[in-house]
């Protein structure tokens, strides 16, 4: 890989990890609700099921797409599904400090997972793919470790400005405000999702 495409797949790693989107909505609620310590789990289930699912990808899996046409609609329908659950759960979090007891944040395993039905890191994944992979399939390894580096921090700030957040949220109602205001952005997030499939 050259100095200048590397420098571009950096830029575009940033650029598409540091702006809003179901995972940085879910970290910044989950810091807000759950404190730094208990989310990290998360975070980290977020940066190596991304790698891994760019990895994936690369090899292959996005082909499925052209294959069978019908699975991209399946996957849109499964994927908003799973992101008003999510919402859901976000929006009737309990208090911080019942949060230990009634509610909790994604696992390691679940935030990965989340990746296969998250509509930004799809779209991500097969852009990066696409532009910085031309060198065979072993190219999309260090594509898949750049995504990796990258995005770590940047799901960072999210959570680091989840958990400042957090001393603001201290009574009931900006908690429930602010909880509320995420599910439902959570939400908005997957107009790009559902739009094509009403046209």
């Amino acid at each position: 890989m050259t100095s200048d495409l590397l420098l571009g797949l950096v830029a575009f790693a940033f650029a598409s990890s540091i702006t809003p989107g179901p995972n940085n909505l879910m970290i910044l609620a989950s810091g807000a609700n759950f404190g730094a310590a208990r989310s990290v789990p998360h975070v980290l289930g977020i940066s190596v099921g991304f790698g891994a699912m760019i990895v994936l990808v690369g090899l292959g899996l996005g082909q499925v797409f052209e294959t069978f046409p019908w699975a991209r609609p399946a996957l849109a329908a499964v994927s908003v599904a799973y992101l008003l659950w999510l919402a859901w759960r976000i929006a009737s979090a309990p208090p911080p400090e019942r949060a230990k007891a009634d509610g909790r944040p994604l696992t390691f395993a679940e935030a990965a997972a989340f990746q296969w039905v998250n509509p930004k890191a799809w779209t991500m994944a097969l852009t990066a793919v696409t532009l910085y992979t031309a060198g065979g399939p072993l190219a999309v390894v260090p594509v898949a470790a750049v995504f990796t580096v990258v995005n770590l921090p940047s799901i960072g700030v999210w959570l680091l400005l989840g958990v400042q957040m957090r001393r603001w949220l201290t009574s009931p109602a900006r908690l429930r405000a602010f909880n509320w205001t995420m599910a439902g952005l959570l939400v908005a997030s997957l107009w790009p999702t559902v739009a094509p499939l009403l046209g």
